[in-house]
């Protein structure tokens, strides 16, 4: 039997929809802070697009210096000049930064501690997501690397200026996918139980892990390092799925996804606000602090993991001020 607009399963279904939406609308996060960014400078990965750009412009009208590390040029340099033209903030420049290569990684933060007398924020974005099971140039496998080991070399490299700039703040953007993320320490290349899914919420996972050693091992240097979940966001990161999934995101999901202004609230929340100044080794979401997973607070996986991300990514002790 045909069932008309006035049928009241229609109308339920209307407003459970429109509930939903209301929802996540009333739940979403948003930073109030005023705070003013002049004379600060700020890095973000992978700031060409989506939640990175976003938070990008945001500390571009507080007056920072904002420098996106972007893997394309092109889209940085044009990402770069929108930013300057609506912040109407000239001190907005791009540099090459590919973390899937850590001669690209070294060779940026070694332009960094040459350039800048300072780093304030230093905000690790930039992600990627079912790229497929292929290693890269330092045979560790791509999204892992993207994700995981290239932010916490960089990061490890850029310590010291940061702590030279202290009172500074580390931001790492992870995911609340790292609830079902699974680590075995003894496949990271993923060799034995490859699946680009798994891989994403395992690199997540380690982004968690990571921010909480990192900062067990900054305690009383005056630098902070947080982690969080940005949101369901429509973003770029979406591209490499399958086209079914694509339209479905795009005609149905996106009405109840954050567009990336409302994904960036939580990292500008963490690079600004007043109310987290000193607060370090937290995940946040939706612009307040949540309790991550079991798995994310065991700190034995943490400082194994650690161990092993120094290895592979042949950290040099002379490299890092821990």
């Amino acid at each position: 039997m045909a069932c008309s607009f006035n049928c009241p399963l229609v109308w339920g279904i209307l407003i459970v929809l429109i509930g939903l939406k209301l929802y996540v609308k009333l739940t979403t996060g948003v930073c109030k802070s005023k705070k003013r960014m002049d004379g600060k400078t700020v890095i973000i990965t992978g700031a060409n697009t989506g939640i990175g750009k976003e938070t990008a412009l945001d500390l571009a009208k507080r007056g920072a210096k904002v420098i996106l590390a972007c893997r394309d040029l092109e889209r940085g340099k044009k990402a770069c000049d929108k930013i300057i033209t609506s912040s109407g903030n000239s001190n907005v420049e791009v540099q090459h930064l590919d973390l899937s290569s850590l001669a690209s990684v070294r060779k940026f933060a070694d332009h960094i501690i040459k350039t800048e007398p300072k780093l304030d924020v230093l905000i690790n974005n930039a992600g990627a997501t079912r790229v497929g099971q292929k290693l890269t140039e330092d045979n560790i496998l791509l999204g892992m690397q993207v994700n995981h080991y290239g932010p916490f070399l960089l990061t490890c490299l850029l310590v010291g200026l940061l702590k030279k700039s202290a009172p500074s703040r580390i931001v790492v953007v992870a995911s609340t996918l790292h609830r079902v993320g699974i680590l075995d320490l003894n496949d990271l290349n993923f060799e034995k139980s490859y699946g680009g899914d798994h891989v994403y919420c395992a690199s997540k996972l380690a982004n968690v892990l990571m921010t909480n050693e990192l900062a067990r091992k900054l305690e009383g240097s005056g630098v902070t390092v947080n982690s969080l979940h940005p949101g369901l966001v429509l973003t770029d990161l979406w591209r490499n799925f399958p086209a079914f999934i694509i339209a479905i995101v795009r005609h149905i999901l996106q009405l109840y996804m954050k567009n990336p202004q409302e994904g960036a609230q939580t990292s500008i929340y963490l690079a600004v606000s007043e109310d987290v100044e000193g607060v370090t080794g937290k995940y946040f979401e939706d612009c307040k602090e949540v309790t991550p997973s079991k798995s994310a607070r065991n700190e034995g996986l943490a400082k194994k993991l650690w161990e092993k991300s120094v290895t592979l990514v042949d950290l040099k002790p002379e490299e890092a001020d821990f």
